[in-house]
């Protein structure tokens, strides 16, 4: 399967939210909102917001708690989304499990005890 392009992407994900896998087990989740953002969590109720560019065949993703940017290598498949870290390629894919209409459930902040 050809890797995706940005276009490609942008069209396949915006207004969804999208549960991945890794190694068969729930990795986490993300919202894909307009204007290339993203709401990410590891399905532990926090959220992450970001935004995702294209650089060159790769899409990275930059989080507000993470400044470095994580590039990525996007396959669509039969099966849903394949995605590859692209500093490590020998490093597990995550695999699309679900999409959903649904925006992605975050909690608010912590409050004191």
């Amino acid at each position: 399967m050809a890797q995706m392009s940005a276009a490609e992407f942008d069209s396949y994900t915006r207004g969804k939210t999208f549960y991945f896998s890794r190694d068969g087990a729930p990795y986490g989740a993300e919202e894909y909102l307009d204007n290339k953002r993203v709401r990410w969590s590891f399905l532990d109720g926090k959220c992450r917001e970001g935004y995702w560019y294209q650089q060159g065949e790769l899409i990275c993703f930059v989080y507000e708690d993470r400044p470095e940017p994580q590039c990525w290598r996007f396959r669509q498949t039969p099966g849903g989304l394949v995605a590859r870290f692209a500093t490590d390629p020998e490093e597990s894919a995550l695999y699309e499990v679900e999409q959903s209409e649904e925006p992605l459930t975050c909690l608010g902040p912590e409050v004191g005890v």
